[in-house]
């Protein structure tokens, strides 16, 4: 069991290394800026170190040289704002690795392995196949157990965006097409926020009809309608401390939106029946495949409630618009598929994956899903660029 000291001034980073770190077996420390990681270097021993580059007080190429010349370390260096020369600079100063933010998971684990003692690494290697299949799928891209998939350029400015607004405490509007996975990035920004360890409630606007959306966000008193036999609690409520996650807000009706305008002005809520005002603690994430400023011209969306939840907007992109993620699913889709069904994951050829690439996908990530199962079902063996004509 090695010892390991994350350096990062964002908690947020340090708490997720520290979570994948550990369910490698090893003891993490954290240190939140370069004067604390010294002091500590000065006074324990660890065999490996992972510190970002972009912090205050003290940069991470400072602490590398004050470091190094404390101890022989092993210090592997972590930025989202490098460069190759910065790279190149780290490790000429004496860093053993450099890798990028949104941390890779597999590029992790490497350097976790290649700098651990003989003892470390083979119990790396006698861990059950079932354990390493839990590791891979936590995420191909870091962004904590959100299982967003995907390399492109534009997914990796996208998880930057979640990592640097996700530990703040704003409201967040996240819009895109359908099946682009909102919902995923709702998860992702509760999970590195503060609120973690308190509930994530989802509503979906659009599935709940308009009479009964006001009960289900805020609740009921007993006898409040004909069905209300008792007393119901609403998911402004069951969300208190944690974060409420409004999906498709664009159909919310309009009455709905004015207690929901007043809950967020006031951080209260009146169960519908009730009189009393109950005090409540939420972060409100909302999403919308529909323009909002549009429906605010339509007269369908209150513009006061828009700049209320989009003090932060992410657009989550099309998958038209990162089509090399395209492969990254497919094989997640399968692996998937197939540890569900408990059969030999299904191969797929080089010009399949190509015809995929080159398809529409209204349907976006959702879609590709669909049609990858349909694929593992109907196939023999290996999908070819055939199958995919045939059954699309």
């Amino acid at each position: 069991m090695s010892k390991i000291l994350v350096i990062d001034d964002e908690k947020s980073i340090r708490s997720s290394l520290k979570d994948i770190i550990e369910y490698e077996d090893h003891i993490v420390e954290e240190a939140a800026d370069g004067m604390e990681a010294l002091s500590m270097i000065e006074k324990n021993d660890y065999e490996l170190i992972f510190c970002d580059i972009k912090m205050p007080k003290m940069d991470g190429v400072e602490v590398l040289e004050k470091a190094l010349k404390l101890k022989d370390l092993n210090i592997c260096m972590i930025s989202g704002h490098g460069t190759i020369s910065t790279a190149v600079e780290c490790l000429k100063k004496g860093a053993i690795d450099y890798i990028e933010k949104p941390i890779d998971l597999n590029r992790l684990l490497k350097v976790l392995s290649d700098n651990l003692s003989s003892s470390e690494i083979e119990k790396l290697k006698t861990k059950s196949e079932n354990q390493k299949s839990k590791i891979n799928k936590i995420n191909l891209l870091f962004s904590k157990t959100s299982n967003m998939i995907g390399k492109s350029q534009i997914m990796k400015e996208m998880y930057s965006f979640i990592e640097k607004v996700g530990v703040t405490d704003a409201r967040i509007l996240i819009t895109g097409a359908n099946g682009t996975g909102k919902e995923l990035v709702a998860k992702a920004i509760h999970n590195i926020s503060q609120r973690a360890k308190k509930s994530f409630v989802e509503v979906n606007c659009a599935a709940i009809p308009s009479e009964l959306i006001e009960s289900e966000l805020f609740g009921h008193e007993k006898g409040a309608f004909t069905s209300a036999i008792k007393q119901r609690k609403g998911n402004f409520e069951l969300a208190d401390g944690g974060s409420l996650f409004l999906d498709e807000i664009g159909d919310m009706s309009l009455s709905a939106q004015a207690k929901v305008l007043r809950a967020l002005q006031e951080n209260k809520i009146t169960r519908v029946g009730g009189e009393k005002d109950i005090a409540v603690d939420v972060r409100v994430i909302a999403a919308t495949n529909k323009n909002l400023k549009v429906e605010i011209e339509k007269g369908n969306f209150r513009e006061d409630l828009y700049h209320r939840l989009s003090v932060i907007v992410i657009k989550v992109p099309d998958l038209r618009e990162r089509i090399e993620d395209i492969p990254l699913l497919i094989d997640y889709f399968l692996d998937t598929y197939s540890s569900e069904m408990n059969i030999e994951k299904p191969k797929i050829n080089a010009k399949a994956i190509k015809k995929l690439q080159s398809m529409a996908w209204t349907g976006n990530v959702r879609e590709l899903k669909n049609v990858t199962e349909r694929l593992a079902i109907l196939c023999e063996g290996e999908i070819t660029d055939k199958d995919i004509e045939k059954y699309t």
